[in-house]
């Protein structure tokens, strides 16, 4: 972007997915838009990876808005050449099938993703943050406050502890208690 001289501020770059449109920066962008604007996205799947999405919004922004578009890595959809109704079919066929292959190489991703996790989970690795171990006062603690003697925030501050995950801790500590405790 930098070597087609656009101005710093009216560079919008949006650090999180483009799943959807719901991008802060994407917002700010089309609300910035003007008639005979130009718009330049280095990619088509930089502007989305949902088919239907894309295609509505190079709609809203070719036609409601008024604005012409490149997309830098295909020439093809260059916006501001070939308005006649061959040149916007081509544009609309090559938009048409670059917008399915963002939304296909998504749904992949997302698909070899699962795999990948699963096959982890199936080696053992354990995801998340470590549990942390329970404070030394915690069993002295957690019968105070069952047997009514410190109240729920009581305790979890005794154990410097949120009382979410006090309550948590105190009932995973029953239920493996509980199971260690029946007859076979």
């Amino acid at each position: 972007m930098n070597g087609l001289s656009i101005p710093e501020q009216n560079i919008f770059v949006d650090k999180q997915s483009g799943k959807d449109f719901e991008r802060p920066q994407y917002k700010k962008l089309v609300k910035r838009l003007k008639p005979d604007d130009l718009l330049y996205i280095k990619s088509i799947d930089r502007l989305g990876r949902d088919y239907g999405e894309i295609l509505e919004q190079w709609r809203i922004l070719t036609k409601e808005k008024g604005v012409d578009i490149v997309v830098l890595d295909m020439p093809l959809l260059d916006t501001r050449r070939g308005k006649d109704l061959m040149g916007t079919f081509l544009s609309d066929i090559v938009l048409q099938v670059l917008s399915f292959v963002a939304e296909n190489e998504r749904a992949n991703i997302r698909q070899r993703q699962a795999e990948g996790i699963a096959a982890a989970k199936a080696r053992g690795v354990k995801f998340g943050r470590p549990p942390m171990p329970l404070p030394d006062n915690f069993f002295q603690v957690h019968q105070a406050w069952r047997g009514k003697k410190l109240t729920l925030n009581q305790a979890a501050d005794a154990c410097a502890m949120p009382a979410s995950t006090f309550y948590y801790k105190a009932l995973q500590f029953e239920n493996t208690t509980k199971i260690k405790r029946l007859p076979l």
